[in-house]
């Protein structure tokens, strides 16, 4: 930092008030040489953020000429970002590592670099952001790695399925800082450091052998409330709610109708005077006691603490910590440390109000009176001293970007700020491909992307290589990698031939290939999800089929029936066997076919029937009746039923009558004949009965002819 002897020049520039601070180090102690507030003269900051950069410029001229006056000029300032405009969020980020040897710390740098580019995602995904808003990554901790979801202390070296790494970062707005430079710019100052309110003012009331307790500090401004939570050696989380000093003022302007400065003084002299003169917005004047103005704001009081202890208890994971400093001037809002006590359930003697004779180190000057409103300011001044935030500026790919330094800056910083995806940093793997062979998934994984070459002013560099002012960082992006391919003969082995013998001749036999139930080649290109088969060919059932002879088939009243086959018996090597047996090579398969189909056992296979009989007795005498009801042609001529039929016979069977047997049809099967005589009667019974010449008889009747 420059300095003009050994003066230090700071501005705290609030929602109410500009306060500039020149101190001068002595050793290590700072001693508060010269110290000027002066009020914004309109609404110009708002949230710690500045509306109106010609009214704030204004204000800081003013105090920067007078105290020019009698410390000389000033060039370089040291300013704060309020707290209330930093924004926390959590980034994590899982990656598959199956397929990688040991990881690298470069590996481990990259990974926490996405974790906080996700960080950011999530923030801008925030219902309070737009997607155009712009945040500086001002810092960043590692919360935990895992390793297939187990915490692990480290992941270098490590092999596994997934490593997980997750952030939270803190991003501080493009423009709070864009404003403030602006602002200074117009004042004719340079920005020589920067740092954070609440860093600030933790680092003089909070040294580093006080963080390991459970701390929340609360700095009460105008229109917000700024909150930091320590614990465990580290400042955890920063917040801030929307209500402060000016909630109190308000309420004093209603009820006494009081002009806002008018009211705002009131506030003021309640804790130091007991009876207080005020004149309202008619013009009419009263004296009303301090007791009675503390009623009056006591319902703000309780609304305005238990807003902060809600705030408090979020950020300190949903309870109370151990105790509780109050920096400001809204601090000295009467009852507001006792009802904020009783918000949180801590004792009264945890919840206490800290000025400047809290801070270790700090002498003021005689004209100086000390008050809890200038502990953050001076906390700027000493904190931009003693960690300071510089910015710098430098290219990436030929784009300037600026980054301000609230820790040693990485190539990994510099990548953040100009929105270099982490994925770029590696090139994208090759698609896998999938294929289902002889129902069983494989998978051929991609070709690995290569990784992104960084160069640091011509040098190869890793993310977590420092930078400094003017640097020069080139990207040589890393090539995708090549999708996964593969032919049928990548995935199974060229099927072999089976030569063997059936009946005398030599056969030969080959595996197929299909490929989605379609015949392929070996040097077939595979799809993603195809099902690859190799159809087995040596099987002797197939090869029966193959080679069987064609069915034989008959017409049956003009339409065509096909036969079952007859059972065949086959031999290898004088040894029966069945269907389901393997081909080896060099097999010699013998065929032993049954006996030709007789014409009777074809009708009885397709349920036809060729002729119906009758066992009946005549006279005493067996006598059986047959009736035609299907005659069968062989190759156009009549054949009997028990001809057996060749494979190349054409074989026709057609029905003839459904006429039933009757008496008559008797004389055909039996030499009995009536006499001629005319004039001899006979008589016709059956079973007892008389029956006329054509009716029907059936199996089992007792016929008698009788003459007389």
């Amino acid at each position: 930092m420059e300095f003009l002897g050994k003066k230090l020049f700071a501005l705290d520039i609030g929602t109410c008030s500009v306060v500039g601070i020149v101190l001068e180090q002595q050793d290590d102690s700072f001693h508060i040489v010269d110290l000027l507030s002066k009020e914004h003269k309109e609404r110009s900051m708002i949230d710690g953020q500045i509306h109106n950069i010609l009214s704030v410029a204004s204000v800081i001229i003013d105090i920067k000429q007078q105290l020019e006056q009698y410390h000389g000029k000033f060039n370089r300032v040291s300013v704060a970002a309020a707290g209330r405009s930093l924004k926390t969020a959590m980034g994590t980020i899982t990656v598959d590592i199956s397929e990688r040897t040991l990881i690298s710390t470069e590996d481990i740098n990259r990974l926490e670099l996405s974790a906080v580019q996700n960080a950011q995602q999530t923030l801008l995904s925030s219902n309070e952001l737009k997607e155009d808003d712009h945040y500086y990554c001002v810092g960043y901790s590692v919360l935990y790695y895992k390793l297939n979801n187990e915490k692990i202390g480290s992941l270098i070296d490590q092999t596994g399925n997934q490593a997980t790494v997750e952030v939270i970062a803190t991003f501080l707005p493009r423009v709070v800082v864009e404003s403030l430079l602006t602002a200074l710019k117009r004042a004719d100052l340079e920005m020589e450091a920067l740092t954070l309110e609440p860093i600030a003012a933790i680092n003089v009331l909070v040294p580093p052998s006080m963080r390991r307790l459970n701390i929340a500090l609360v700095d009460i401004g105008a229109g917000t409330s700024d909150i930091a939570i320590v614990n465990e050696n580290t400042v955890t989380a920063y917040g801030m709610v929307p209500v402060a000093g000016d909630e109190i003022t308000e309420t004093l302007s209603s009820h006494y109708l009081l002009d806002f400065p008018l009211a705002e003084q009131l506030k003021r002299q309640t804790s130091t005077q007991e009876l207080l003169t005020i004149q309202d917005i008619l013009g009419f004047e009263q004296q009303i006691p301090a007791a009675e103005v503390v009623d009056v704001i006591s319902p703000t009081v309780k609304r305005l603490a238990s807003s902060i202890a809600q705030e408090i208890k979020r950020l300190n994971n949903d309870g109370s910590p151990q105790a509780v400093m109050i920096v400001g001037g809204g601090s000295l809002t009467p009852t507001l440390s006792k009802e904020l006590s009783t918000e949180l359930e801590l004792p009264n003697n945890r919840v206490a109000i800290r000025s400047l004779d809290a801070l270790s180190g700090v002498t003021l000057a005689d004209n100086i009176k000390s008050s809890p409103a200038l502990v953050t300011p001076i906390g700027i001044a000493i904190a931009a001293h003693r960690a300071p935030i510089h910015y710098i500026s430098l290219t990436v790919n030929d784009k300037t970007i600026r980054l301000f330094e609230l820790k040693e800056m990485t190539v990994g910083d510099a990548l953040l700020a100009a929105n270099v995806s982490a994925r770029k940093l590696y090139g994208k793997p090759g698609l896998a491909l999938t294929v289902k062979v002889n129902g069983e998934w494989i998978t051929r994984i991609g070709e690995h992307g290569s990784s992104t070459t960084i160069l640091l002013n011509g040098q190869e560099a890793s993310t977590k290589d420092l930078i400094q002012h003017q640097d020069v960082i080139k990207l040589q992006f890393g090539k995708d990698g090549k999708d996964a391919v593969a032919t049928v003969r990548d995935l199974v082995q060229e099927p072999t031939s089976i030569h063997f013998q059936l009946d005398g001749s030599p056969m030969q036999v080959t595996d197929e290939i299909l490929v989605n139930g379609r015949v392929a080649s070996l040097d077939t290109t595979l799809a993603d999800r195809d099902e690859l088969t190799i159809k087995t060919s040596n099987l002797l059932a197939l090869v029966i089929k193959k080679n069987a002879p064609d069915l034989l088939s008959v017409m049956y009243n003009g339409q065509k029936h096909l036969l079952k086959s007859r059972s065949t018996v086959y031999l290898v090597n004088d040894k029966e066997i069945l269907g389901d047996y393997i081909i080896q090579n060099g097999d010699y398969i013998e065929t032993r076919h049954p006996l030709a189909a007789t014409l009777q056992e074809i009708a009885d296979e397709l349920d036809i029937t060729l002729e119906v009989r009758a066992e009946i007795t005549l006279n005493s005498q067996p006598v059986t009746v047959k009736k035609k009801r299907t005659v069968v042609y062989v190759n156009g001529q009549l054949a009997n039923p028990d001809y057996r039929v060749y494979p190349t016979d054409q074989v026709e069977f057609t029905s003839v009558s459904n006429a039933p047997i009757i008496f008559s049809d008797i004389f055909a099967f039996t030499d009995f004949s009536l006499p001629t005589n005319s004039a001899s009667a006979y008589r016709i019974v059956r079973n007892g009965e008389s029956i006329r010449f054509t009716e029907p008889i059936f199996g089992g009747d007792k016929i008698e002819i009788s003459f007389e």
